[in-house]
């Protein structure tokens, strides 16, 4: 497992730690010109829960890898929040805000894993 994957499988459990939904993890690896490596998405329920999912992610990854997001942005609405983590972005939606940009099908062409939800 490479330091990208290992990143992915820390972001995806720190963000089932707080119940986050509908993971999807898309490899970008095999497409030319991207941002990043891979897009990790998900959802919560409120804008509380969205903000603890990121929380549990920073957490997760800073105690397990020593790793820092370069960036987070979207926290002040949290409909939509985007970490930075360089060669993975991760993506935290609304439910709503989630169906009305549909990121994954922008990246239809992408090798996409839906990670079945913790209940």
């Amino acid at each position: 497992m490479n330091e990208a994957e290992t990143l992915v499988k820390k972001i995806t459990e720190g963000i089932q730690e707080k119940k986050g939904k509908n993971i999807v993890i898309a490899d970008l690896t095999a497409i030319d010109d991207t941002i990043c490596n891979y897009f990790v998405i998900c959802q919560g329920n409120s804008p509380s829960q969205v903000t603890a999912i990121v929380d549990s992610v920073k957490e997760y990854v800073h105690k397990e890898i020593d790793d820092k997001p370069t960036g987070i942005d979207g926290l002040r609405n949290a409909e939509w929040v985007a970490m930075d983590y360089s060669d993975v972005l991760v993506h935290v939606f609304l439910p709503e805000t989630r169906n009305f940009y549909n990121l994954e099908h922008l990246w239809a062409d992408a090798k996409l894993t839906q990670i079945p939800d913790l209940d």
